[in-house]
């Protein structure tokens, strides 16, 4: 907990600086797989000089169509589940590495920015996260208040936060 506690108080430049290290330790690459963010986990991963020594590739896959054409997630499954789920989350993931070769590391978002596209199952600022971490996937929910900038700079800071600590960690 003091270790999340700690995190928590970084920035997201400063995240991005502990990543970089992690990722430059290990020898591994990140690939993004972004959907609700457009981006802009990739352009704060890349807004730190020197990151294509660890930052191979980021997908931006805002349609189903994109999220199935570039990381292969079976459109079945996007119909069964919708969008905004944990297989779809877990299959961006997976497609991310899947399809970045060099990579070890991948991080996907999926969820409802807003201000519309919510339901009552899936309110505003609902996201679903998902990190391989050297062939291991994990999943989270989490749901953010605010509008839309507040729910994507939430999205692209814990997505970098938690894989930092899956990173520590393995």
């Amino acid at each position: 907990m003091q270790l999340n506690k700690a995190l928590a108080d970084h920035d997201t430049p400063e995240l991005v600086v502990v990543l970089a290290e992690l990722l430059q330790k290990k020898g591994w690459m990140l690939a993004t797989a972004e959907s609700c963010t457009g981006g802009l986990i990739g352009a704060a991963c890349t807004e730190l000089a020197g990151s294509s020594a660890w930052f191979e590739r980021g997908f931006i896959t805002y349609s189903n169509e994109a999220k199935s054409e570039l990381l292969g997630v079976d459109a079945g499954v996007i119909a069964a589940h919708g969008a905004v789920s944990e297989p779809v989350a877990r299959a961006m993931a997976t497609g991310a590495i899947e399809h970045s070769p060099p990579s070890r590391v991948a991080l996907a978002v999926t969820g409802v920015a807003g201000p519309t596209g919510g339901t009552p199952e899936k309110p505003v600022g609902t996201v679903w996260f998902g990190w391989s971490v050297d062939g291991e996937v994990r999943t989270e929910r989490r749901r953010f208040d605010g509008d839309r900038a507040t729910v994507r700079a939430a999205t692209v800071h814990h997505s970098l936060q938690a894989l930092v600590e899956l990173l520590l960690a393995h």
